[in-house]
Order: structure tokens, then sequence, then C-alpha cells
């Protein structure tokens, strides 16, 4: 009989799906991986991220830079996200993404939402918003690899990191209202969000995005990610599941 292969890759599962999904919600920045215009060299440089509703990934990078030129030319990259913290760097999760990228053009539709998105997960990019010479690039994701730390190797589908839900098209125009009134109103539900759903430290939390899977919020330089109970069925849920959840934060 044949030996079979061992084989280091594990099995995807939900918890494996909602760690991808939080190391791309939560980032701030990433490497970005391309191909030097010309030569077709393997370059690295870093940028800064966001997520679109569904989570695709999102940046603004000025057109003056090398790596906007190379992606005019060749769309192919791939984005490395996750943070390492204290001790060996190897120890923590982090996510390859193998992606195209796509830059969006000031006079398309979903610029507004995509801007929208980009500025409220990095407020200190307003200034390089406003110059003419940046655009949004909408970044596609093909496949994706990760390590959860040692011993926990994985390779992901798109459809495990972006989730293709109607509910997330319902928000796109509802959610800017959504947000402004919760930052506004109800900064004491956040807290509780943020303290009893992200395991977070008591700060001056707000939230600067809604999809149908949860919500992200932010403390100065601080990113988190909070998943709903459940994912949301209507875009009408949106309310009722955050009640629910404050209700549950203070019990």
């Amino acid at each position: 009989m044949k030996e079979q292969k061992k084989t280091v890759i594990q099995t995807v599962d939900d918890d494996t799906r909602r760690l991808a999904k939080t190391l791309l919600r939560n980032a701030r920045f990433a490497a970005l991986a391309f191909h030097e215009t010309g030569s077709l060299t393997p370059m690295i440089s870093r940028i800064g991220l966001a997520t679109d509703l569904d989570g695709s990934p999102i940046t603004l990078i000025s057109g003056l830079s090398a790596h906007t030129q190379a992606l005019q030319a060749d769309p192919r990259c791939a984005l490395l996200v996750g943070e390492p913290g204290k001790g060996d760097v190897l120890a923590y999760p982090r996510l390859s993404l193998i992606c195209r990228a796509q830059q969006i053009k000031r006079d398309e539709t979903k610029h507004e939402r995509i801007a929208r998105r980009y500025l409220n997960h990095n407020p200190k990019a307003k200034l390089y918003a406003s110059l003419g010479d940046f655009a949004f690039f909408h970044i596609e994701v093909e496949r994706a690899s990760m390590n959860g730390g040692f011993g926990k190797a994985y390779q992901l589908a798109a459809n495990d990191i972006i989730t293709d839900n109607c509910v997330n098209a319902a928000l796109a125009d509802s959610e800017q209202s959504a947000i402004d009134h919760m930052n506004e109103e109800h900064r004491d539900a956040i807290a509780l969000y943020a303290r009893h759903f992200g395991k977070a430290k008591d700060g001056d939390w707000t939230i600067s995005g809604f999809d149908s899977e949860g919500m992200d919020l932010v403390c100065s330089d601080q990113n988190l990610r909070v998943f709903f109970p459940e994912p949301l069925v209507s875009a009408q849920d949106l309310r009722r599941t955050l009640v629910e959840m404050a209700k549950a934060g203070r019990m």
C-alpha cells in the first residue's frame, strides 16, 4: 500500500474563517507585493488598508508611487496582514492574500462608498484623499493562505473570507447614518460591545463600519472586529441586533 504523504494544511472551519476575516477587518495597513513595472521583479511596499462591506480590501495610494504604476500595468498582487506582539513574531497569526487590484475612478458609483469606508477606518488619511494624484483601489481576493500560529496552516478560498450577501448592498445606503447615530447617541452601548463581545479594554470606542456579519470599532490607533451573534437577514435587522447586544452586555 502506498504511504500517504503527510500535510501540514489543516481543515478550514468556521473558527478559521472568523480568524481570517478578523485579521483582514482589523488591518489598517498591509504589505503589498507586486511586479515592478518593466522588469517584473518582485517588489514590496506598505499601504494603508480598509475593507468594503463584503470584506474586500480597499486602499488609497498615490499615482506617483511605483506600486500604483505597477498595479495599473499588472493588477496581480498579494497582501500580508496580521500584526505580531511581544515575543516570537512567528507565533502570531497572519494572512496572505492572492489578489487583483482595480483602480476606482472618481466618477464611479461605488467611489463614494469606498472613500467613506476607507476614511472611517483611517481618518488620518483625509488629507491624502483630497490630493488629485491619489486614487482608491478595490482589491479582489482570489485565494489566501493563513498561518494561525505553530502547526496551524490553512488554504482558503475567496468565499471563506469575502461575504457575498445581498444585505451588504442594502446596508450601503443606510450605513453612515447608523454609524453617526450610534457614535453621537449611544457611546455607552459601543463601550459594551467592545468590552463584552470584543474582550477589549475600556476606551473611547466608536464605530467605523457595519456589514452583514458585524461591526468595526476604533479607539485611537486600535481596531476591533465585533461579530454579530448571527448574520443579518435584512438591513432592518441592524437596529434590533444592536439593541439585543447592548442588553446582553449589561446582563
